[in-house]
């Protein structure tokens, strides 16, 4: 890329991260804004900004609510400024809703209205627009769901699918390190800044230098890691992936709810079978429409018939 339209991306990427984190937007709403102006009206966000706030209600349809949200931001540009160069000199690339390095997976399952405008990563970007396979499951997945869960991950891995992980310990923590035992690639949804995810950097060097892992965050890229983030990345993961297994899964909690959520739009959830003796709810889960699948992640149609017709008899 020549230096000068280097310099001018760099410049829209301010504007960009002072609009995601500092107005104040949903999400959708941001979205509207963006392809309005650089599709639409076809100005940068540059311009955008420095036009007259009676601009944006009437060109923009924008209420004072909005434009209060739009002041904050472009007061908050000088810190963001300093912020992407602390990003760019530690190796950190932005990607935006609109470049072509953004998964086409993520923007597929999500829709564009919902998608994360901004990501931050760190690693070989090219692994975002790869087969995937998301393995999910509980922080203390029994014995059997972890094994599952590395069986999964090796036939990802040799299928050349990258794995998705969530990096909480039990079934995330173990599919991210079958996938890299058996020379497989993976993807880190961190429930976090992606600043603040120091040690893991120190840990995974070598593989993120190696190009077999992409660290990747939706967040303010400082924020520290707290429940409420790590709810919000779950969509992210179950987005980025094209097929999706879960190991074991309780009635509550992100795996359940993400496997809910995924099978009100239409997807496809694989769900190990349970054993008779095992106290989990993936038999919910198979009820609700996810489809059983054996050790191999292989699916049981018949099993599924039988436990449809089980419970219609009730």
């Amino acid at each position: 890329m020549e230096a000068a339209a280097w310099m001018l991306e760099k410049q829209e990427l301010i504007y960009w991260m002072a609009l995601v984190h500092s107005a104040k937007w949903r999400t959708e709403n941001i979205n509207k804004l963006l392809i309005k102006i650089l599709h639409e009206t076809k100005i940068t966000l540059e311009e955008f900004f420095n036009l007259e706030t009676e601009k944006w209600k009437t060109n923009f349809e924008l209420s004072e609510k909005e434009i209060e949200g739009l002041i904050l931001a472009k007061n908050e540009l000088p810190n963001f400024a300093f912020l992407l160069e602390e990003l760019l000199e530690q190796g950190y690339e932005v990607v935006t809703l609109l470049s072509n390095d953004y998964p086409k997976t993520l923007k597929e399952n999500l829709k564009t209205k919902p998608s994360p405008p901004l990501l931050y990563v760190k690693g070989n970007k090219k692994i975002l627009q790869e087969n995937s396979v998301a393995i999910v499951g509980s922080r203390n997945a029994s014995k059997i769901s972890l094994d599952f869960t590395g069986k999964i991950a090796k036939l990802a891995s040799q299928n050349f699918e990258v794995v998705v992980s969530g990096f909480a310990k039990g079934v995330d923590k173990q599919a991210l390190d079958s996938a890299l035992f058996y020379t497989g690639k993976s993807i880190i949804v961190l429930p976090q800044g992606i600043m603040t995810f120091v040690s893991g950097f120190k840990t995974y060097y070598k593989q993120i230098l190696q190009g077999d892992v992409l660290v990747f965050s939706t967040f303010f890229p400082k924020a520290p890691w707290n429940a409420q983030l790590a709810m919000a990345r779950n969509p992210i993961i179950y987005g980025l992936a094209r097929k999706i297994f879960v190991a074991e899964a309780n009635e509550k909690g992100g795996t359940w709810f993400g496997a809910i959520d995924g099978l009100k739009k239409g997807r496809e959830i694989f769900v190990r079978n349970p054993e008779p003796d095992e106290k989990n709810a993936n038999n919910l889960l198979i009820e609700k429409g996810a489809v059983p699948v054996d050790f191999l992640g292989n699916p049981l149609e018949k099993e599924r018939k039988n436990f449809e017709l089980q419970t219609s008899l009730f």
